[in-house]
């Protein structure tokens, strides 16, 4: 289970990886600013923080302390989002680096940890 738990966050990074440095057409926009477009952001790094963590989750043993997983997952994750944004300007023609992106996939990051913050009692007693 741990494996595959790994290997659909690994798939899940790939995949993410992929589609922000792909061309895609351009979407509906008010004044340069696309709702959506921010809300695709914030759920697509949610998710990719709950894959990741649901992964150290359940590899973790009851050394490994919850919290200081989930804030190094929520740091790596906020870096990834910056290190995309920083290759979308420097190596495509198609893509700009936007940092309202990087607010967003943030954003997701942060909920998607507080969740599992929240939830941290119920999640080790499944676990157990």
């Amino acid at each position: 289970m741990v494996k595959l738990a790994f290997f659909l966050a690994g798939g899940y990074t790939a995949t993410l990886l992929f589609f922000s440095l792909y061309k895609i057409t351009p979407e509906f926009e008010v004044g340069g600013f696309s709702v959506t477009d921010k809300m695709l952001h914030a759920s697509a790094y949610l998710m990719l923080f709950v894959f990741w963590n649901l992964a150290f989750f359940l590899k973790s043993n009851t050394e490994t302390s919850y919290k200081s997983t989930i804030v190094k997952i929520s740091l790596a994750c906020i870096f990834f989002g910056m290190l995309i944004e920083v290759l979308q300007g420097t190596l495509t023609s198609y893509r700009q680096a936007d940092w309202w992106d990087v607010v967003a996939n943030s954003t997701g990051v942060l909920i998607a940890s507080f969740l599992f913050l929240a939830f941290e009692r119920p999640l080790k007693k499944v676990k157990n």
